[in-house]
């Protein structure tokens, strides 16, 4: 049996872009290095997404939960404390 080739897609069905979509000043990998890095995806439940609609305010708002946790930076203070 011949094997089948994919076919594109027909004369009539091949669209022009959109003029709203202007890709002129993008910038080809911008964020390639970073997503190779590795990236964490987190799922925010709808309540909470309405109090931290961007990932600077939930960044905001664990950073400022780090010393509570314990895992982040201590000040100098209680660096000298428990030395």
């Amino acid at each position: 049996m011949k094997k089948q080739t994919p076919k594109g897609p027909k004369a009539s069905e091949v669209r022009e872009m959109r003029a709203e979509y202007d890709f002129s000043g993008g910038v080809r990998g911008k964020h390639a290095a970073r997503y190779a890095h590795g990236t964490d995806v987190v799922v925010l439940d709808p309540d909470v997404t309405k109090a931290f609609p961007d990932s600077e305010a939930v960044n905001e708002a664990l950073r400022a939960l780090l010393p509570i946790v314990g895992r982040g930076k201590r000040s100098s203070k209680s660096n000298k404390r428990s030395a």
